[in-house]
């Protein structure tokens, strides 16, 4: 499985952007999913639902399933947030794993910056950004640039890097 992130502060637009990805890399006819790091506490079910009920009581894992999905909850009063390594364990085998945040982990990826958010460049500081998706060209970047609103560069860009074979033209 080959795992790729976009990396950038809140607000840059990592997650406009991967959605606009995922049908792009989907329809070379391979398969994708996602791990998206969340900095604050929160919640897929709520008050009220059966599953929501059962966290709140003290269960430590809840699953819950239907005829369309299931998901698996997990609490973590104890052990603190595992590392994306174990996270990546987790997940089924796909052609690709698109990784959302997880800004200091060591894989490829590719930071979103946004000039207009005031915030510095990550890149400089992480050897594995290996390109900046930007919405205006930026001076002394020595990876290669890519035009944020171009979804479909920035998707061959990810396939050409890790060297996966697409299935569809």
């Amino acid at each position: 499985m080959k795992i790729f992130g976009l990396a950038g502060w809140s607000g840059s637009g990592k997650t406009t952007l991967i959605v606009k990805l995922i049908p792009l890399i989907i329809g070379k006819g391979l398969t994708v999913s996602t791990i998206k790091h969340a900095h604050h506490a929160f919640d897929i079910d709520s008050p009220g639902k059966d599953s929501f009920e059962h966290r709140q009581s003290g269960a430590r894992e809840v699953l819950i399933s239907s005829a369309n999905r299931w998901a698996l909850m997990h609490e973590l009063p104890e052990e603190g947030e595992p590392p994306l390594s174990e996270l990546i364990k987790r997940m089924s085998t796909v052609d690709l794993l698109l990784v959302e945040g997880f800004k200091w982990e060591p894989h490829p990826k590719i930071e979103v910056y946004r000039s207009s958010l005031g915030k510095p460049l990550l890149q400089p500081d992480d050897k594995n950004i290996i390109a900046v998706a930007c919405d205006e060209m930026l001076n002394n970047i020595k990876v290669p640039q890519l035009q944020l609103s171009s979804e479909i560069e920035i998707a061959e860009f990810i396939l050409t890097t890790l060297q996966i074979p697409t299935r569809v033209p």
